[in-house]
């Protein structure tokens, strides 16, 4: 049963790994608000969850009107 037990929490270990790393990888490539694209909270926590810098050339606004904020 100990066995067992470990295995459970190495598995939701590894699931909440995978799970979050994805997370933010998806984030870092998704429309982004103006009200966020200088958001260096989650850059900061994005970057060293996932090891790899935000490609600000590969995020595009979310809506047409955020543009006007951005440029």
């Amino acid at each position: 049963m100990i066995i067992l037990g470990c295995l459970i929490v190495a598995g939701w270990g590894a699931a909440a790994v995978l799970g979050t790393q994805a997370y933010f990888r998806g984030e870092q490539s998704k429309p982004i608000h103006a009200r966020n694209w200088d958001s260096d909270q989650f850059e900061t926590l994005a970057e060293s969850v996932t090891g790899t810098k935000i490609d600000y050339s590969e995020r595009v606004p979310g809506y047409p009107i955020d543009v006007a904020g951005v440029n």
